[in-house]
């Protein structure tokens, strides 16, 4: 079923462009980059005969229930670690995975993580190199980069079905490489890179309509083997104007090796 949104693309500028995060040392500060709010179309993969698989399309929507109900506890984060590191363990045959973040976002004028709202994959090549390197260290860093590694994330909705915002992707084989803006992210502490995208007419946008809780998107963010990172939003759109629950969600990043 075809819908409409409004995603925000990044500009082609000729001087390096960043993203600013907790400027001044304030949680949820950002400052951006110029960015272009476009109309796309959207493909809604409920109830398509549309084929998405994260072997050839870097995202995939699965049923994937949890035994965790409410994320805010102390004791949640090691049950839902465990669930996830099963699933991808048996889903894509990983021998090892490292999960190191888990980011809630709300789309709430006064939350600290709101959902992003630009078209964007979360590491460069060389930003993956490093997050790998911060994350094992130089020698195990090393000793998986001989092998077959990758970034991958997961991301649930919260409490409720997704109404507003929801998260959606676009399809790698409709990007072309020109597309791709390499982009400084600034934390007070410590600087990484990530890709933007920018327009593309013929880009396909995917995303799934009314997610609920019990459900998952996982996609490719950097693949050392190829597999293509993928282009994400939040989606500017409404899915029912009578539903007034607030998108909450959960994303779960992970280093996986096979």
């Amino acid at each position: 079923m075809a819908r409409t949104a409004t995603v925000n693309y990044h500009v082609h500028k000729a001087e390096r462009q960043a993203f600013e995060l907790d400027a001044g040392g304030v949680v949820g500060t950002l400052i951006s980059p110029e960015l272009a709010p476009t109309h796309v179309h959207l493909t809604d993969l409920r109830g398509s005969a549309s084929d998405v698989r994260f072997e050839q399309d870097a995202v995939e929507f699965v049923t994937l229930p949890s035994s965790v109900n409410a994320f805010t506890s102390d004791h949640w984060q090691k049950t839902y670690d465990r669930e996830l590191t099963q699933f991808l363990t048996n889903r894509l045959n990983t021998r090892e995975v490292v999960i190191f973040d888990h980011t809630m976002r709300e789309d709430n004028p006064d939350a600290t993580r709101k959902p992003a709202r630009n078209v964007h994959s979360d590491y460069s090549e060389d930003g993956a190199k490093q997050r790998l390197v911060s994350l094992l260290g130089a020698d195990r860093a090393k000793e998986w980069s001989d092998g077959h590694y990758a970034f991958i994330n997961i991301w649930r909705p919260v409490e409720a079905v997704i109404n507003s915002a929801p998260l959606g992707f676009v399809r790698p084989s409709t990007v072309d490489p020109t597309d791709w803006i390499l982009l400084d992210l600034i934390y007070p502490d410590r600087k990484g890179q990530f890709m933007g995208l920018a327009g593309n007419p013929g880009h396909e946008w995917l995303y799934q309509s009314k997610m609920t809780p019990q459900e998952i998107a996982f996609f490719n963010i950097y693949d050392n083997r190829g597999l293509p990172s993928i282009a994400l939003s939040a989606l500017d759109m409404v899915e029912d104007p009578n539903v007034t629950t607030i998108r909450k969600s959960i994303e779960s990043r992970t280093l996986v090796r096979y």
